[in-house]
């Protein structure tokens, strides 16, 4: 039977909370980091290189990871880009050369939930880290395309991995193969994205939506599903099911499970936490 999730180490405490957005980084672009309740957002903000991630920006959201795992009272992570009037609109570009190749892995293993909000193009690395993360949400004119292939390159953080994974086989290598993009609505045709917005005004409100609804399951709960499918694709069927099984056992024994109880019985929304 696998081990409950060990309790946040308490001696790293993480300094998100309560304090305002502010930034990591250098000049070769920062990570803008705000929090509203149990949610961090993460703002790529590189403008004039169209939000491409550079290594200084990597390494902050290698270090945003590790805080927002170790800390119980941060539920979940939401990366998205910055706007520039003055620019074409962009979530990611891709990344620099140089950037720490356990960056997207990093984002991946998270147990708590993952949301992008793909308010521009995501090419390149850019959509690779977008399909890394567990829920997307995108604008309708969002371009969305790994084009590596036309300078003789290939994906290197996941890519040929992930796509198919969500698309499907053959969509995803004639998406690999011809470097062809897709806008939002595609997106969500083929299932690369849950979520799409029509117009730019009409984001913030979908997204607020997305996140209330991920902040009042209750965390625990949540670790564990996510667990259990992720680690269910690397199973054979029977495996994922027993895992599935010991896990569910082990929360039955939370009293995050016993609110859940009391408060179904009782008709009022239950008050998680993560206990």
């Amino acid at each position: 039977m696998p081990k409950p999730p060990t309790k946040p180490r308490r001696t790293i405490k993480s300094r998100l909370a309560a304090k305002p957005p502010r930034s990591r980084g250098t000049s070769d672009g920062t990570i803008e980091i705000s929090r509203t309740g149990g949610c961090v957002t993460a703002i790529l903000t590189r403008p004039a290189m169209r939000n491409r991630v550079s290594a200084a920006m990597a390494r902050s959201l290698i270090e945003l990871a590790e805080r927002v795992e170790d800390d119980d009272s941060a539920h979940m992570l939401a990366i998205t880009g910055s706007v520039s009037l003055s620019a074409v609109a962009s979530f990611c570009a891709g990344f620099d050369a140089d950037v720490d190749p356990r960056l997207v892995e990093s984002l991946a293993i998270l147990s708590k939930p993952t949301l992008v909000i793909v308010n521009g193009d995501a090419l390149d690395e850019g959509l690779e880290l977008a399909i890394a993360l567990d829920i997307r949400v995108a604008l309708a004119r969002a371009r969305m395309g790994l084009t590596q292939l036309a300078r003789g390159a290939m994906p290197r953080f996941g890519g040929t991995q992930r796509l198919p994974r969500l698309v499907g086989g053959g969509r995803g290598l004639q998406m690999l193969l011809t470097g062809d993009t897709i806008d939002g609505d595609q997106a969500l045709r083929f299932g690369l994205i849950g979520y799409v917005a029509r117009e730019s005004r009409d984001l913030p409100a979908l997204v607020a939506s997305v996140t209330q609804t991920l902040l009042s399951r209750g965390s625990l709960a949540v670790r564990m599903a996510k667990e259990a499918m992720l680690k269910g694709y690397d199973m054979t069927l029977e495996q994922g099911i027993r895992l599935e099984e010991d896990l569910y056992a082990l929360l039955q024994t939370t009293a995050d499970r016993a609110e859940g109880v009391r408060a179904f019985l009782e008709k009022r929304k239950p008050l998680f936490k993560g206990a």
